[in-house]
């Protein structure tokens, strides 16, 4: 199941929200084109008909399109809390590409589009949103609201990241701070979803699986997107040459040949994605790797899932 949207045409806009409507707009389309055609925009509205209760709520008119039964739900039983976290540091704007359109876009920008699609689902679905980017510091943190104004606010946050993709500056990754902040200030039970590469400054691998565990305070639901360019990141897959590599963050600098270094740098990032995927496993904390160079799908589909769960 792939997006249908055309991009390049769609360049012509700058205007997020209407992006993230068109994004939406394809995936449900292909959602009732597909073995998922189950979970569809109106399944926060309704729930499935469970054997021997009564039938004075049931859509029939759901039931004539679909062949199946569901209850209308009131908005009471269909509210969600949901704050969204994008890691804002540098090692997020790699790959290199200033580009809007597939496949070109580095790890914050694919994550921004991310977050505006799911902000526009959540909308739909009448649910209350909250919105905190961090870097060396918490950048931004709101409340999570489901007022027309509160979406219009963090739409224009989300722009700004994507206009500050032009700065050249270097933002180091205090991700074991900034979550401590969030799951202290989330007092009501949410759904947490994390954009990330999970590249942290912390010398302590143990300080940063602490905060991912801190999420789940309150008995929040988390569900972590490992943002990463798989291509050169866990496969280093590159050209037959010599390379200047730099770190994003720190500015530091080292020339190498990748077929020198490339076993022992995928056996490093191997280790370490499948100690993040055991610790996530313990926490309970659903974990989605998720390659920029693949379409939106790879991230609404998880949550719709997780959402379905939730309600």
């Amino acid at each position: 199941m792939q997006n249908k949207i055309d991009f390049h045409r769609l360049q012509q806009y700058s205007n997020l929200e209407l992006i993230a409507r068109q994004v939406v707009e394809g995936f449900i389309t292909g959602l009732h084109k597909s073995p998922f055609h189950g979970f569809s925009v109106e399944f926060a509205e309704h729930r499935l008909y469970n054997s021997g209760e009564s039938t004075r709520h049931m859509d029939w008119k759901l039931y004539a399109r679909t062949e199946k039964l569901f209850i209308k739900r009131y908005e009471e039983e269909t509210n969600l809390r949901c704050q969204i976290i994008i890691d804002n540091s540098s090692s997020m704007y790699f790959p290199d590409h200033k580009t809007l359109s597939l496949p070109d876009l580095n790890k914050l920008g694919f994550s921004v589009y991310c977050a505006a699609s799911l902000m526009e689902l959540l909308r739909r679905q009448r649910d209350a949103v909250g919105l905190s980017v961090f870097s060396d510091d918490l950048d931004v943190h709101t409340a999570s609201k489901s007022s027309s104004i509160h979406f219009k606010t963090l739409y224009n946050e989300l722009e700004k990241l994507l206009i500050g993709q032009d700065l050249e500056i270097q933002k180091k990754t205090s991700a074991v701070k900034a979550l401590h902040q969030i799951a202290e200030s989330i007092h009501k039970r949410s759904l947490i979803v994390l954009f990330t590469d999970m590249m942290d400054d912390s010398a302590n691998t143990e300080e940063l699986f602490a905060a991912l565990q801190h999420l789940k305070y309150n008995k929040h639901e988390v569900v972590l997107f490992h943002v990463l360019d798989k291509k050169t990141e866990l496969d280093l897959d590159l050209d037959n040459r010599p390379y200047n590599f730099i770190d994003l963050e720190s500015g530091m600098e080292i020339k190498a040949h990748p077929n020198e270094i490339k076993e022992y740098y995928t056996k490093a990032m191997d280790n370490f994605q499948k100690e993040l995927k055991l610790r996530c496993g313990q926490y309970k904390i659903d974990y989605v790797q998720t390659d920029v160079s693949k379409g939106f799908n790879e991230v609404l589909l998880p949550y719709l899932i997780k959402r379905s769960k939730m309600m």
